[in-house]
């Protein structure tokens, strides 16, 4: 499974796996070539095609070489290319769209007995993927999709034409999902959606959201509940306050920005502006002050000025971001972005993205600075970066979704945590996308998403309660590099 693009996209692959295996499949071994491959692609980037053609190409001698090989692909642009991907690719087996990722067993059998590719796109939802058989790739965090599909007319967005009308699931269904992750072991959620605070239009809720949120807050064993991505036309101040007012949602908005010209905002049909944007992050800091705000940011939008530009400047000074994800604007044919006058030359796309990096690198440093010396509990993970092994180090997220490596004592097991577990420690140092902990873990609180992660690598569980850790001596490793900044897209 090769999964580009959102965390929808990470999620639908999540219901793939879960499909194929239910049908018989068992996940191919790393070292092994397998019998079916599937890209669940994004059409968000203007890069995209290239990459799964580029793949698609490297992959033709390997079918060839192996008989009876299948390769699958699905996702935003199989809906977007459909017929085309089979012309440009005649060794493709399948493709199927964003609605209709539950034919996907039965689409490679039907291939496999016609010895034809089948092309199947739907232009609409047949069941609420949720249904669906799942397979988490997590054993103590969870994506839990609360609506597919988005009503908004962004002009450079071209997910709605792909995902289709907004969708949501009923609140009994959602809660029942999470009701039965916690009992599996899961201790964090992700509520996810295009537009996740718009959850409840279509029944008719304006507060369906927040009353979502202060439901989670209710369910016993829960750590952790967080969303994304929300729209500053949709945020509201009831979702403010249940967050505020909610343990377990943590301190952390991911709020897509674009653009600080309102003028720009405009000409993306972002519905709200510069003055909006702010006033809704006043209000986060006031309820939660030390909530960790992150964006999306779009550089060159056609038409783009200058004086427009250094307004999103402004707009980044003033909040004061934890982390940015930006972008250089990307045409996208079918878009009403890709037909517009004022396309800017890429080298002042280049200068002003340039620009824009390095302004938030120094607030991401400063603003993490501040935790220096602070005590974090971090939700061990499994996955996050490679300082492990060599510098000793475990790594998870605090509550605000800052990345923290942090020193683990080989010499007393104890008290070392396990994926899923909450683990104390404190920030010794500080780089603009990561803290680092090296004074060793202060305390151990053993969860039974740590036991879950013990299941599922066949290890016997450790015995409750809290564990005290103990610090480590010696001089400190230096200092590691501040880290260049990320990326990712908009849900």
């Amino acid at each position: 499974m090769r999964t580009y693009g959102c965390q929808m996209n990470v999620h639908d692959s999540e219901r793939l796996s879960g499909l194929l295996e239910d049908a018989g499949y068992e996940r191919a071994a790393e070292d092994a070539t397998p019998d079916v491959v599937v890209f669940n692609t994004c059409a968000v980037r203007e890069n995209a095609d290239n990459r799964l053609y580029g793949n698609l190409g490297h992959l033709r001698p390997v079918k060839d070489a192996h008989p009876g090989m299948q390769i699958a692909v699905g996702g935003c642009l199989a809906q977007k290319d459909r017929g085309e991907i089979v012309r440009r690719a005649p060794w493709v087996d399948v493709v199927f769209g964003t609605h209709n990722i539950g034919s996907l067993p039965a689409l490679l059998d039907r291939a496999q007995v016609q010895r034809e590719a089948q092309v199947e796109i739907h232009e609409s939802l047949d069941a609420f993927p949720s249904t669906l058989p799942t397979r988490r790739e997590s054993a103590y965090a969870a994506w839990v999709a609360i609506s597919v599909g988005c009503n908004n007319t962004c002009t450079f967005c071209i997910v709605p034409s792909l995902r289709g009308k907004e969708r949501d699931r009923r609140p009994g269904d959602i809660l029942a999902e999470i009701r039965a992750l916690v009992a599996e072991g899961v201790v964090e959620v992700t509520l996810l959606g295009q537009n996740v605070n718009a959850y409840g239009s279509e029944f008719g809720d304006r507060e369906a959201f927040s009353k979502l949120l202060r439901a989670c807050g209710e369910i016993e064993g829960l750590e952790r509940v967080r969303f994304t991505s929300p729209h500053p036309r949709d945020f509201t101040d009831d979702v403010i306050a249940a967050m505020a007012e909610t343990p377990n949602v943590m301190p952390q908005l991911h709020m897509p920005l674009q653009s600080g010209s309102s003028r720009v905002l405009k000409a993306m049909r972002r519905s709200y502006r510069q003055e909006r944007f702010l006033g809704i992050v006043d209000k986060v800091r006031s309820a939660m002050p030390e909530a960790a705000i992150t964006t999306d940011i779009i550089v060159g939008f056609p038409g783009e000025t200058e004086e427009d530009f250094e307004e999103t400047l402004k707009v980044v000074r003033e909040s004061r971001f934890a982390q940015a994800y930006t972008f250089q604007y990307s045409k996208r044919p079918g878009t009403p972005a890709a037909e517009l006058d004022g396309q800017l030359p890429k080298e002042v796309v280049q200068q002003r993205y340039e620009r824009l990096v390095e302004l938030q690198d120094d607030i991401s440093w400063q603003e993490n600075q501040r935790l220096v010396g602070r005590e974090v509990e971090v939700l061990v993970a499994d996955n996050e970066g490679r300082k492990n092994e060599r510098n000793r180090r475990m790594s998870g997220r605090g509550p605000d979704n800052r990345l923290v490596h942090f020193a683990v004592d080989e010499d007393h097991p104890e008290a070392t945590p396990r994926p899923g577990d909450l683990a104390t420690v404190e920030v010794t140092y500080a780089a603009p996308h990561h803290l680092v902990a090296d004074s060793g873990v202060r305390r151990v609180r053993p969860t039974r998403a740590g036991d879950a992660w013990d299941a599922r690598n066949g290890r016997a569980p450790k015995p409750s309660g809290v564990l005290l850790g103990m610090p480590s001596v010696g001089a400190p490793e230096p200092a590691p590099a501040p880290a260049s900044a990320g990326g990712c897209c908009d849900v």
